[in-house]
């Protein structure tokens, strides 16, 4: 327990009732969106309000955030840190009963700890109820890090730009140079170098590749892009009002006095503010440069409006500031792009200038990359990239619904208005991902080395499920027909239920390494704490994590069981040891196994992302279930995968390969089935 908890919680309290009284104040210049429904009934959606995040005001999250930091080393002992480990608190969210959320990052000796982030949940009388961490590394691991680099920081930084123009960059050079750091994101921690190149990535977008380098061996350890792209008269949603300056020139002062600029075809700077002699801007047209600025600039009220009025996070990083957007980006650049660097938008005008990207649901994308890089910060890279990227598609169209525009109302369909394919198709399709020819419908070993924009499409296909349901059905006008992996049905929840359980998960849940197993715990801690855990909103998210082959559900079962070949034999798995088996003899199937051959794992461990875990045919083909992810925290195994067998004759010995990767925790193989 903290003692100064309670301090932090009247201090917060005090604030409360200041602000009360500034609440009727009014805003001038200020446009306002008519949401559908009330926005007091989206923010309650039926869930306990006490587990809600209370709507701070700036001044009250900055209390918060002050208290926390007056308290981070009381912090650091309380959770055993070592003394040179020290915290660094990034976020608070406090929810309407007092509880707190304290996002810290860390360094040690110094030296900035990447995957050393964490979660930290206090009730309101100071009790801690439970840590969430990037990585189970201990500050016993931690503490053995030689902090002597071998190489010299050249090296690290010659190797990151050539890895950059591999790639394809162009006017390639080190924006940062090398700086050292603790890498412990993906297992035993370690020392290493950090390059940021910039320059330009190969379709135009500016580059900020982070290159993790080993500072003992020279070898690259992990990479990320820092540039997240996506891919009143507006052009797509009509006429509308603007929050503008008495000056004339398009800066909200209703919202963080956010602005938009004309870059004029320019690829750097801010370019120049939107000014005008009357408060009406563009024609609605391409071919009017304020109608690209007009649509940019609503597309960002709105956003700001649905985190305030939906999610109680008043901007992005939920300190009353308003980033700023800039569009006319290059020449038929066909794109947008977030860069927290400059807490900015940017926009392209796409194929020959005349289709600006600056749709509703763009822009929503494009400021929720803000909104997860200062909360969560899922790494831009594997299954963490993808959810960040399926996080600024789910709220893109979370902020169509809620802005209700009757031009573009709210659908499931990503980029549906920019026509970047040319033949009037949407970018991404939620209800059935696949349907744009290269996103993924459901998980699979191996997913995280796909593009995060087509791995994305996991959580996008969760999500539509959540909330809407499976099978054919019509909302808005739009026709969708979402199927499942294990071929159950999903009973959708709502979309405002839906949307306050990814905000939950992704502001107090998540964090930098979360992959999809994780995400499915963390969506059902949510959901357990805003619905309770024998609630129907939380069956569902079982369901529709399963129904996108992340885990099981309870109680299901399969309306085509096909053959069932089971061992029921009880195998050890030594502590950081060899691999160990378990076999099962497949007899009696005539020709090949099934594409879609399903693979039930029954294992009972301590920690299970200290697991690999392997199915191995008779031919001796490895097909991988399951990778070890520092990340993966929860407890046990007991998940049905799906393999593409097909290749080999389903006749013979079939084997469950299971080796723990890292010391601490141990557990055994139950019993595995496979199902023909």
């Amino acid at each position: 327990m903290r003692s100064t908890h309670s301090r932090r919680a009247t201090a917060t309290g005090a604030l409360i009732a200041a602000a009360a009284l500034l609440a009727v104040g009014v805003q001038t210049g200020t446009a306002t969106a008519t949401p559908t429904g009330t926005a007091a009934a989206q923010a309650t959606a039926g869930a306990r309000t006490g587990a809600l995040p209370k709507q701070l005001s700036p001044s009250q999250r900055a209390e918060l955030i002050r208290e926390a930091d007056a308290t981070k080393a009381a912090t650091a002992q309380d959770l055993g840190l070592g003394a040179q480990e020290k915290l660094v608190v990034k976020d608070v969210i406090q929810d309407n009963d007092g509880t707190t959320h304290t996002r810290y990052e860390r360094t040690f000796a110094g030296l900035p700890v990447l995957g050393g982030d964490m979660v930290v949940k206090e009730s309101k009388a100071g009790t801690t109820l439970d840590v969430t961490k990037a990585s189970r590394v201990t500050s016993t691991q931690l503490k053995a890090v030689d902090l002597k680099a071998d190489i010299a920081p050249a090296k690290a930084e010659s190797q990151a730009l050539g890895l950059a123009k591999a790639d394809g960059s162009k006017k390639t050079e080190a924006s940062q140079a090398p700086r050292k750091v603790v890498w412990m994101a993906q297992g035993t921690p370690q020392l290493a170098y950090e390059t940021v190149v910039g320059g330009l990535q190969d379709d135009g977008t500016p580059n900020e590749l982070h290159v993790i380098t080993d500072a003992a061996t020279g070898a690259k350890l992990f990479e990320w892009q820092g540039v997240e792209k996506g891919v009143g008269n507006t052009e797509y949603s009509g006429k509308v009002t603007l929050g503008t300056a008495p000056s004339y020139t398009l800066t909200d002062t209703g919202r963080g006095n956010h602005k938009t600029y004309n870059l004029n075809h320019g690829t750097s700077g801010t370019g120049t503010l939107f000014t005008n002699s009357t408060d009406t801007w563009g024609d609605g047209t391409p071919t009017n440069a304020e109608t690209a600025g007009a649509d940019a600039h609503y597309g960002a009220a709105e956003t700001w409006d649905y985190y305030k009025n939906v999610q109680g996070r008043t901007g992005i990083r939920g300190d009353g500031v308003g980033a700023y957007s800039r569009v006319h980006y290059g020449n038929n650049y066909v794109n947008a792009f977030w860069q927290d660097s400059c807490f900015c938008m940017t926009y392209g005008d796409g194929s020959g200038n005349t289709h600006p990207l600056t749709a509703l649901d763009v822009a929503a994308h494009e400021m929720s990359h803000g909104v997860t890089a200062s909360t969560a910060n899922l790494v831009y890279s594997g299954e963490s990239g993808g959810l960040n990227e399926a996080t600024s598609d789910i709220f893109a169209s979370a902020v169509e619904f809620y802005s209700n525009t009757s031009a573009d109302p709210g659908d499931y369909l990503i980029g549906e208005k920019i026509d970047i394919n040319g033949d009037g198709s949407p970018l991404r399709y939620m209800d059935k991902p696949s349907k744009d020819g290269a996103s993924k419908d459901s998980w699979y070993s191996g997913v995280g080395n796909v593009d995060v924009h087509y791995s994305s499409g996991i959580a996008n296909h969760f999500f539509y499920l959540l909330a809407e349901g499976s099978g054919a059905k019509v909302v808005n006008g739009v026709s969708y027909n979402s199927p499942t992996s294990d071929g159950l049905p999903v009973t959708g929840i709502s979309l405002a239920k839906a949307e306050k359980i990814w905000f939950k998960a992704l502001t107090t849940k998540f964090t930098s390494t979360t992959n999809y197993a994780a995400a499915r715990t963390g969506t059902l801690a949510a959901a357990a704490d805003l619905y309770g855990a024998t609630s129907a909103e939380y069956k569902a998210v079982g369901d529709a994590w399963a129904a996108v082959n992340v885990g099981t559900r309870d109680g299901g079962g399969n309306p085509n069981p096909g053959t069932v070949f089971e061992s029921t034999t009880s195998v050890a798995i030594p502590d950081h040891g060899a691999a160990v088996t378990s076999s099962v003899n497949v007899t009696g199937v005539t020709g090949n196994a099934p594409s879609a051959l399903k693979v039930t794992v029954d294992i009972t461990h301590s920690w299970r992302g200290d697991l690999n875990i392997d199915l191995v045919g008779p031919n001796g083909t490895s097909y991988r279930l399951k990778s070890a992810a520092v990340s993966d925290s929860s407890a046990d195994v007991k998940e049905t995968y799906t393999v593409d067998a097909s290749a080999q004759v389903a006749n013979g010995t079939w084997k469950l390969k299971v080796q723990d990767m890292y010391t601490g925790d141990s557990g055994k193989i139950n019993g595995f089935k496979l199902t023909f």
